[in-house]
């Protein structure tokens, strides 16, 4: 009888993700499409606004191989601080190597999205990543031509090349081809990814060129292209994120284990006041006496069985909450701003928690409200589907973690179960009618977002997020029936002034009759006296509700 063996090998880290693509969201050719514009977005706007720069951002998504019509090229061009030339090559060829394993907020965490684009494209096509890039210090333009090595995850370079810069651009360029399909609901996706990147960023200045959809595939001779513009507002950024050391209640044992491996410390009690935030000289005594370990061992002698009552200890310990400066929120007045620009409402307002955290995770929710004026025209494609479903008060939810756009996976989303009309009385509490239409804008910023999947496109159930979510919402919907109430109101005193304003040349002249012994020329003279006090008066009152319009 023959033994059957199975057989073994490792897998790199590039082979690892090329086998499994689907986990960063590329699991289908008008996914890849969205998801690859996502990626390089992101990265586009970390590499500005992160480093005080006003971001200038250049999508363009397009045909350009003829025999092969669904071949797309997505660039994105930024004015970023650029990428150092001896690191190109890696920064895009070696999956896992990143700028971006530091403890602060950022939109992207390891660097793979678009990583993951690069082999998306190199798998369907064959084409190779192009990337100019130049730093604000450096002269000299760099390009490279190159692919990944799937087997040993190394970058194959093509082609390089430098040149002098003949102007102070600094950023960079990155091109890629991959196999998409261009559809409408591609063309939705992308493009409301742009436009709810440009309401929570109105400090950017956004550029989107793609193909025209015109109800079929096209490809096929000159193609029209559509091109959406969303200039910069405002010259105010939001405070950027400061890098800190990681918090004691937001470490595994793992983490630990190699914390310690790579500590320079000589003591253990050195070790944990020097290597993570809210732990002083009194909180490491009392973490080591519960550990039972000597305060002056070397942590790197430490064997696996006090590492690990080091770790128990560290959980049964108290700390005050996380900093919140690795945090980088919005901000209310970039918030309000945003939406006043895209969608135009009549009323508009924003809320910005204060810092909470959860499980030694540091966090922040901002919330926004956009209500009336032109709103229902400037909805976009996918809020318009998701109140398609609703009986009314509609919700247009925008959801955001991380500066991000979430637009899969609404209704599975922690924010959604918050806001859902069904269970939210926006109706008898708030007052909204059942014809209005309001905008809720949700945004979580964190060292680490709680998402449900490995596409990070929904929050999971955190309960000490979901009770923030609700003080922020409930808050907003507060000022908002005080606006709604306040504006019933004055239509209904206007309504009645109009009806008066109408009646009084009638009264006037009924009035006058009541004065005897008068001449007719005399009465009628009366009557024209009477007509204009009682329309000072009403004027006067008039005056006063719209006084009170303007508040």
């Amino acid at each position: 009888m023959t033994e059957n063996v199975e057989s073994f090998r490792q897998l790199s880290p590039s082979e690892f993700f090329y086998r499994n693509k689907e986990i960063a969201g590329f699991s289908s050719p008008s996914r890849a499409l969205y998801q690859t514009v996502r990626e390089f977005v992101e990265n586009s706007l970390d590499a500005t606004e992160v480093h005080g720069i006003l971001p200038n951002v250049v999508i363009s998504i397009s045909r350009e191989d003829s025999s092969n019509p669904n071949y797309f090229t997505v660039s994105v061009e930024d004015n970023g601080i650029g990428i150092p030339s001896n690191i190109i090559p890696d920064a895009f060829g070696r999956i896992l190597y990143s700028s971006k394993y530091k403890f602060r907020q950022t939109r992207g965490m390891y660097g793979l999205g678009a990583k993951m684009a690069i082999l998306y494209g190199q798998i369907t096509t064959g084409k190779p990543f192009e990337i100019y890039s130049s730093t604000s210090r450096s002269n000299k333009i760099f390009y490279y031509k190159l692919s990944v090595d799937i087997r040993k995850n190394e970058p194959i370079v093509f082609e390089e090349g430098a040149w002098e810069k003949k102007t102070s651009w600094h950023g960079t360029i990155a091109k890629v081809t991959i196999e998409g399909d261009w559809n409408k609901r591609t063309r939705d996706y992308i493009s409301v990814y742009v436009k709810r990147t440009a309401i929570i960023a109105p400090y950017a200045d956004i550029t989107l060129i793609m193909p025209k959809f015109n109800g079929e595939q096209e490809g096929n001779g000159e193609e029209e292209s559509e091109i959406v513009c969303y200039k910069r507002v405002t010259d105010k950024l939001p405070v950027p994120p400061k890098e800190t050391k990681p918090h004691p209640l937001g470490i595994d044992l793992e983490m630990l284990k190699m914390s310690i491996s790579e500590s320079k410390n000589k003591t253990i009690k050195d070790f944990l006041m020097k290597n993570f935030q809210r732990i002083g000289e009194k909180k490491a005594e009392e973490i080591l006496k519960i550990a039972g370990i000597d305060f002056d061992r070397n942590p790197k002698n430490l064997n696996d069985k006090e590492i690990e009552a080091l770790y128990k200890s560290i959980k049964s310990v108290d700390f005050i909450s996380p900093s919140p400066d690795p945090l980088s929120p919005i901000g209310e007045e970039l918030i309000k701003i945003g939406l006043k620009q895209v969608l135009n409402p009549e009323f508009v307002d924003a809320i910005t928690r204060k810092p909470k955290s959860y499980g030694g995770h540091p966090f922040i929710v901002e919330a926004g409200i956009a209500y009336g004026g032109k709103l229902s025209e400037n909805l976009d494609e996918i809020a318009r589907d998701s109140i398609k479903g609703q009986s009314g008060p509609f919700i247009a939810l925008l959801r955001y973690a991380n500066k991000i756009p979430l637009l899969y996976d609404e209704k599975a989303d922690l924010i959604w179960s918050v806001v859902n009309p069904d269970d939210f009385n926006w109706k008898n509490t708030y007052k909204l009618d059942p014809s209005d239409i309001v905008v809720v804008l949700v945004h979580i910023a964190s060292t680490k977002v709680p998402y449900k999947g490995v596409g990070k496109e929904s929050i999971a159930q955190v309960e000490e997020i979901r009770k923030e979510v609700e003080a922020a919402v409930q808050e907003l919907a507060r000022r908002l029936r005080k606006y709604i109430v306040k504006k019933r109101k004055r239509e209904e005193a206007e309504e009645k002034f109009r009806i008066f304003l109408k009646y009084i040349p009638e009264v006037a002249q009924n009035l006058a009759v009541f004065y005897d012994g008068v001449s007719p020329e005399e009465r009628k003279k009366i009557a024209q006296e009477l007509e204009s006090t009682l329309k000072a008066i009403a004027e006067k009152k008039v005056k006063i509700i719209e006084e009170v319009k303007e508040e």
